[in-house]
């Protein structure tokens, strides 16, 4: 099928072969485990994923804002997420949280919106949320249609209201031409969800030196402590426990020991669900291009990732009593100074070549 073809088939035929792939993915970790690690598995089917969303022509590439008239989804969702008219006083944009160098992640502890509002929690990537079947640190949102609209309306974010957002861009007759190219409709909420969260399905990557490595039998990249920390981070650190998977993530929601009900009083997940049991419970990350992406935790309060693993080795050193912990962190990791140091260095290797200086 030629490339143009591709770009103009439905959603709903990739959507199909996504689903296909991620069963394919589970059926390779119960077949083919006599010569790789399941963790080696799953990352080894992000690349198949990356290449179909090529094929499909997903892809925008990041150093192409300079497009003037879109003519797919994708590329008028690019022109939205960094467009500041959908915020209130027309100064945030998606972009200003979520920064491009930064792996579409802030640099902040908490997001800081119009008029300077501070939010509630830090900002995620949105980077590599293709598999991701729930949003936000507490999962409120199931789509990323669902996810791209709620920072719009949040009153510490851009504080606008989706009736007015659509009022302005109705207004435009720029983007009246680009919704009818792409929609062959004016503006609607609808629309303007599906753009950006086609934008946001195309920032997968999976060229990093730990790619390079397992899956190309490159080492000109990877350092031997890289390495070292790699079987740490399997073993030992207990990692993998929570961050497996094509992008280390198992997609769950867990309670790693920072809510103490005073200090440390963000809820979480149980907000959503009203559980008791999800009390303290975050979803867990995931950590392609996590180098890139400080500060750490829902509330931002880890600067560095030494300082992360400083936590994990032993979390009662940061939180003395905290309520609802998981059973994984009952006990301290007994991490060695150079063990650390390794593990530091795999986590680094996992940092797509994109962003590499």
């Amino acid at each position: 099928m030629k490339l143009q073809q591709l770009k103009n088939s439905e959603n709903k035929e990739i959507q199909e072969i996504l689903e296909i792939l991620k069963k394919e993915t589970a059926a390779t970790l119960i077949v083919d485990c006599e010569n790789k690690t399941n963790q080696e598995i799953n990352v080894s089917m992000k690349k198949t994923l990356v290449i179909v969303t090529v094929l499909t022509g997903s892809i925008v590439g990041l150093s192409s804002y300079n497009q003037d008239d879109p003519v797919d989804k994708e590329t008028l969702g690019r022109l939205l997420f960094f467009d500041p008219i959908l915020s209130k006083d027309k100064t945030v944009s998606c972009a200003s949280c979520h920064r491009p160098e930064n792996a579409f992640s802030d640099t902040s502890a908490v997001s800081i919106g119009v008029g300077g509002k501070k939010g509630d929690r830090n900002t995620p990537s949105v980077m590599n949320l293709l598999l991701n079947t729930s949003f936000f640190w507490d999962g409120r949102a199931k789509t990323l249609e669902e996810q791209a609209l709620a920072p719009i309306v949040n009153p510490n974010e851009m504080n606008l209201s989706i009736d007015k957002a659509i009022e302005r861009l109705k207004a435009s007759k720029k983007y009246r031409r680009y919704f009818k190219t792409v929609f062959n409709s004016e503006p609607t909420p609808a629309d303007l969800a599906k753009a950006i969260a086609a934008f946001e399905r195309t920032l997968e990557t999976s060229e990093s030196p730990f790619d390079n490595w397992k899956f190309y039998e490159n080492e000109r990249l990877i350092t031997d402590g890289a390495k070292r920390g790699f079987a740490i981070f399997n073993e030992k650190g207990k990692c993998v426990k929570c961050h497996f998977g094509a992008d280390f993530t198992t997609h769950e929601f867990r309670n790693i020991g920072l809510f103490d009900g005073l200090q440390y009083n963000d809820s979480g997940r149980s907000t959503v669900t009203g559980r008791k049991t999800d009390i303290g419970n975050f979803k867990t990350p995931g950590l392609r291009n996590v180098a890139i992406t400080a500060p750490y935790m829902h509330n931002g309060m880890f600067r560095t990732l030494r300082e992360v693993i400083d936590f994990y080795n032993e979390t009662e050193k940061f939180v003395a009593n905290p309520i609802n912990k998981d059973s994984i962190l009952s006990k301290p990791l007994g991490l060695t100074e150079l063990e650390k140091n390794d593990l530091e260095a795999f986590l680094r290797s996992i940092t797509d070549k994109r962003f590499s200086k």
